[in-house]
């Protein structure tokens, strides 16, 4: 009864009520209700007798609790001691332990109260996940061993790993995430292992055994942190928070079998209070009842169909979209509702249908059209061919390409496209067997004849068509004409045979790498060098390549290239080729950057420079034998420039004593006759014979002799005066004011003694008041070389010559001193090595060569003026000196300087 009460209800709730059945279901509710009053002191009675059985089963509620308790707290000691020490405690003591403890829930629960079943059920399902949980920890356990089982040999290979790396930097980063790693586990810090494990796995690592070797390694660190951590997770998610949750559901269960013992007392009591009420409800709840079916059974039946009636008059008055109600209720109402429902959603797809027919009419026009307008103005070809080869279509693009006027000529003149299209008809077999295998061909390169036999090439992109037996019935596809591309093609390659051909012949080290430091590109002269074909060498590295004959050679100068995105300049390395000869290079290394400015290449050219080295160190040895022996030249040069002045002071002195010699002599003589003369007066005075005309005659002698004495004597004493002054000048060279005519004349008055000797004449004619501050006796000493030359080397044999010398003004600020003689003179060859050191004509007689270098480097540093020779066989020699009125100060200096 309480069902079938249920049931209607539920109908309805659903409004799924027939109108029979509306009906019906209301006097059969009154029914209800007065049997209901009838059985309610039944029900009563029944109600007291399970309360006090019930309360009997109470009693053994908690000695139940009590023995689920214990059982409970064996099963959490053995569990934890399975996870804790496997071994001490093997898993299926704790599974049997589970076992008992489930069978005994089983045979208790159907004593207890559907309420406490249902605690009981709660333990039941707690003690499931615990037993689940258990499993799934040993499963994992055994799976922590096999993990632990592999670390050794992983981490022998990792740390051998570690000492096998060059880079030295990311052996200590790998050395130290291992260090963390191994705390971490220490520590039982799994997320800090396996963050740990993570950063060694990200380190960049280029050599690909050695990452494999870290990634191993890593990975099983990762994998035995997470296992460790999934124990951790249900040691207490499962272990402890179920036992705990099991251990509460006992407590809850004493807790409700107490309450459910105080709730069955007071129930009893109310029980007798409420069948007294229930027939006075139970009747008053009758007359209810009947009033409410009846105003019921009119809303569900009268109020749907009036308002679907109007709902039908709108669909036939042309209002398609009028909502049809009550199409929800499951009775005649319900199904009169979408029958009308169903009309209108007839009506409104008829209308849409049409609609649709319409647009898709209008598409396919549309479609036909701009597929007309595409093949017709594609400039692309495009064909329908059979496999036998018959052209069926073409369009006009296709028939400009092979020559034709129109698609209608080209398909009458193609037969088949095997022999009047292709070129090779292998081709066209090569393009059925794609068809055939495939169903497609994409970009079928071929050469094609058009129409007046010229060749082109073409790109063939076509797909096959099939008939319902799935053959082959012909060929839809499109051509490019691609032989421009071709050309171009041909002419890229030719050009890089040639670059090719030129970098191979240039005697220089030319190559390029990518950004992974590999050569995609050498030429044969590098390849020489490491004794390898070029094409062995490209995607390897230098180290590479050197290794193979025991040497090396670093890539830092790439990576700087690479890093600052410049060239390096020339710059010199050196390193062992595979013949194991040192070799010297001069280098330079530029990046090749693409459009956006990024480094994709890096060109090196290398120049070997082992005999420029080589020269080079021949050249120092050179320099420094060539220095020595400078100065070695230097220091003869010096010693015979001092033993020439010394010559020419011998030389001087020599004059001087035969220039003083003339008055002294004439001087001597006077005193000798004046002497006699004096002792004979003497003589007279003596014997008393002295006569006056005698003493006359006495005066008149000494008074001419004393006057020739003082005459003689002066003229001695202003040669010395003269030639102290030319020897002290000779001596010393401070710069000091002097006249150039004075200056003159008293070097040639050092020089006339010669003259007789070698029968010369010397001539002199000087400009007076020339002041000058300049250098008196290298001036001297210009004059003496110049005149000893003359004498030496212009007038062989003794021959009677002449020697003017000439002084004049030149400007405010410059002299012009001439020298000439009218000797033999020089020869081309002789006047072009004049002023050479120690080159001289008379090396038989005693010549050092050194007379006119001395004067030259007198006249163009120490008095800072230009020299000028002019001189031919047979015509004398005439030498152009001009003098700037002050010497300079800094090249006297630096004169002074280089002469010491």
């Amino acid at each position: 009864m309480p069902n079938a009460v249920s049931s209607f209800i539920q109908s309805v709730r659903t409004r799924t009520l027939s109108i029979g059945q509306m009906t019906f279901g209301s006097f059969l509710l009154l029914l209800t209700i007065i049997a209901a009053t009838s059985i309610g002191s039944v029900v009563a009675i029944r109600h007291i007798d399970r309360t006090f059985g019930e309360l009997q089963r109470l009693q053994s509620v908690g000695d139940l609790a009590e023995e689920i308790e214990r059982r409970m707290s064996d099963l959490r000691f053995a569990a934890r001691q399975a996870v804790t020490e496997p071994a001490a405690q093997p898993a299926g003591k704790v599974f049997a332990a589970a076992s008992a403890l489930t069978e005994l829930l089983k045979k208790t629960r159907l004593e207890l109260a559907p309420d406490q079943q249902e605690m009981l059920d709660g333990v039941t399902e707690r003690l499931t996940n615990y037993r689940d949980g258990l499993q799934r920890i040993t499963e994992l356990m055994q799976r922590r061993g096999e993990l632990v089982a592999k670390i050794p040999a992983l981490r022998e290979a990792f740390e051998a790993t570690i000492a096998g790396l060059s880079d030295r930097k990311l052996a200590g980063d790998l050395h130290s995430a291992q260090i963390k790693v191994g705390a971490a586990l220490l520590s039982r810090d799994l997320m800090g292992a396996s963050d740990a494990a993570r950063r060694m796995r990200a380190l960049p690592i280029g050599d690909a055994a050695a990452a494999r070797s870290v990634r191993d390694y890593a990975e099983l660190i990762a994998s035995t942190a997470a296992v460790e951590q999934e124990i951790a997770d249900l040691d207490r998610d499962v272990l402890g928070t179920e036992g705990r949750l099991i251990g509460k559901v006992t407590e809850l269960l004493r807790d409700a079998a107490a309450r459910r013992g105080r709730v069955l007392s007071r129930d009893l009591a109310r029980t007798l209070a409420e069948d007294k009420w229930q027939s006075i409800v139970l009747g008053i709840a009758g007359v209810l009842v009947g009033w409410m079916a009846a105003a019921f059974v009119v809303r569900r039946t009268v109020g749907p169909l009036t308002a679907i009636t109007r709902a039908i008059r709108s669909l036939a008055a042309g209002q398609q979209y009028t909502a049809i109600p009550a199409t929800d209720v499951k009775n005649e109402i319900g199904d009169i509702a979408r029958a009308a429902e169903v009309f209108r959603r007839t009506l409104v797809d008829a209308d849409n249908a049409r609609e649709a027919a319409v647009r898709a009419l209008a598409e396919q026009r549309l479609a036909e059209e701009s597929y007309r307008k595409l093949f017709e103005g594609s400039i692309d070809g495009i064909y329908v061919t059979t496999p036998d080869g018959a052209l069926l279509n073409a369009n006009p693009a296709l028939a400009r390409m092979m020559g034709y006027d129109s698609p209608a000529e080209l398909i009458r003149a193609t037969a088949d496209v095997s022999t009047t299209i292709y070129l090779d008809p292998a081709k066209r077999e090569e393009y059925r067997e794609l068809m055939q295998r495939d169903g497609m061909v994409r970009e079928f390169e071929y050469q094609a004849r058009k129409r007046s036999g010229d060749v082109l090439w073409l790109s063939d992109s076509a797909g096959a068509v099939r008939d319902e037996a799935g053959n082959v019935i012909r060929y839809e596809g499109a051509v490019r004409d691609i032989t421009d591309q071709k050309r171009a093609e041909q002419a890229v390659a030719a050009s890089r045979l040639l670059l090719q051909q030129v970098i191979d012949t240039v005697p220089a080290v030319i190559n390029v790498k990518d950004t992974e430091l590999r050569y995609v590109l050498m030429n044969r002269y590098m390849a020489g060098v490491f004794g390898i074909h070029p094409r062995d060498a490209i995607g390897r590295t230098t180290a590479e390549l050197m290794s193979r004959f025991g040497s090396h050679k670093t890539d830092a100068n790439d990576k700087r290239v690479l890093a600052t995105g410049e060239g390096l300049g020339f710059y010199e390395e050196e390193y062992r080729d595979a013949t194991g000869a040192t070799r010297q290079w001069l280098v330079n290394k530029m990046p090749l950057k693409d459009a956006d400015g990024e480094i994709e290449r890096i060109v090196t050219v290398a120049l070997d420079i082992g005999e420029r080295k080589r020269g080079e160190l021949e050249m120092r040895q050179a320099k420094d034998a060539a220095e020595a022996a400078l100065r070695n030249l230097r220091e003869t040069q010096q010693s015979l420039i001092e033993a020439e002045k010394l010559a020419a002071l011998g030389r001087l002195v020599a004059g001087v004593a035969h220039e003083v010699n003339n008055p002294v002599g004439i001087s001597l003589t006077v005193a000798s006759a004046l002497e006699r003369k004096a002792a004979v007066f003497a003589t007279e005075v003596a014997r008393g014979e002295l006569k006056r005309s005698r003493l006359n005659e006495f005066l008149e002698t000494t008074r001419d002799a004393s006057s020739q004495l003082v005459a003689n004597l002066n003229r001695a004493a202003e040669l010395i005066q003269s030639f102290k002054q030319v020897a002290a000048d000779r001596n010393y060279s401070d710069q000091r004011l002097f006249d150039l005519g004075d200056l003159t004349e008293q070097v040639v008055m050092s020089l006339r003694p010669g003259l007789r000797k070698h029968n010369l004449t010397l001539n002199v004619e000087c400009q007076p008041c020339l002041m000058m501050n300049s250098y008196p006796g290298p001036y001297g000493q210009v004059l003496t070389n110049l005149f000893l030359n003359s004498v030496a080397h212009a007038f062989p044999n003794g021959r009677a010559g002449t020697v003017e010398i000439e002084v004049r003004a030149a400007g405010n600020d410059h002299v012009v001193v001439a020298y000439s003689d009218d000797g033999c003179g020089m020869s081309l060859d002789v006047r072009r090595r004049a002023f050479d050191p120690f080159f001289t004509t008379r090396r038989d007689q005693g010549g050092t060569g050194l007379g006119l270098h001395i004067v030259y480097n007198i006249v163009t540093n120490r008095l800072g003026g230009r020299l000028e020779l002019d001189s031919e066989p047979g015509n004398g020699t005439r030498i152009l000196m001009t003098l700037p009125r002050t010497a300079p100060q800094e090249r006297a200096e630096l004169s002074a300087a280089s002469g010491s």
